[in-house]
C-alpha cells in the first residue's frame, strides 16, 4: 500500500490538471495559428505561468486498489500483482489465467 500523502498528493495534480486544461489547451491552439515569433514567445511566456502540477505530464497511473505507482496495466487500473490475484480469485470477468 502505497503511503497516503502520495496518493492524495497524485489527487491533488488531477485536480490541479483538470483546472488549467482547457486553458493550455486554448495557448497551446494560439501558438499554432501566430506566425510572428515574437508573439509566439509571448504565448510560451503565458503557458509557463500555471503552476507545474497542472502539466498533465506530471500526472502519475496509480493502481486503483493499492495506490502502488508502478506495473498497472491500463485496462484494469491495477498493478501487477493485484491483478493476478483478482484473476485467481475470479473477480474479474473476461480475464482468463495462461496455461500450457
Amino acid at each position: 500500500m502505497a503511503r497516503k500523502g502520495l496518493i492524495q498528493r497524485e489527487k491533488k495534480r488531477q485536480k490541479l490538471e483538470h483546472k488549467y486544461h482547457l486553458i493550455r489547451h486554448s495557448l497551446k491552439k494560439e501558438i499554432r495559428k501566430v506566425t510572428s515569433l515574437s508573439d509566439k514567445w509571448e504565448i510560451y511566456r503565458k503557458l509557463q505561468s500555471p503552476p507545474r502540477n497542472s502539466a498533465p505530464t506530471r500526472l502519475r497511473r496509480r493502481c486503483f486498489a493499492t495506490g502502488r505507482p508502478r506495473a498497472n496495466y491500463r485496462d484494469f487500473g491495477l498493478s501487477g500483482h493485484r491483478l493476478c490475484e483478482m484473476v485467481h480469485t475470479c473477480l474479474l470477468p473476461g480475464a482468463t489465467r495462461s496455461s500450457w
